[in-house]
């Protein structure tokens, strides 16, 4: 995915950089969801959790066109946001390890 960097409408925070938002949406095991509320979803708005290679959760608001993300907002991880992470992940890997031993 390509992103728009020009002029970002919020400052960074210190223990972040681009690079580390760029790389979150690259998690295989990235959640994204769609907004619930109008609000939102009048303004195309979508929501990533993932995590960087630095090992840093990152959650960012974002709007995109299909091919280039406007970056709205970023941050780390609250601890609210990395149990969730966390809890799909492991759905995630459990669901992998039933259908691999399924069919071996």
């Amino acid at each position: 995915m390509d992103f728009d960097w020009n002029n970002p409408p919020f400052n960074l925070d210190v223990a972040l950089k681009l690079q580390d938002i760029e790389e979150s949406f690259e998690d295989p095991f990235a959640v994204r969801l769609l907004p619930d509320s109008q609000r939102f979803a009048v303004q195309a708005r979508f929501f990533n959790l993932g995590v960087s290679a630095s090992g840093t959760g990152i959650f960012t608001v974002y709007r995109t066109n299909g091919k280039q993300a406007r970056v709205i907002y970023a941050r780390a991880f609250q601890p609210e946001e990395q149990f969730f992470y966390q809890r799909k992940l492991n759905q995630t890997l459990a669901q992998e390890y039933e259908c691999n031993f399924q069919l071996g």
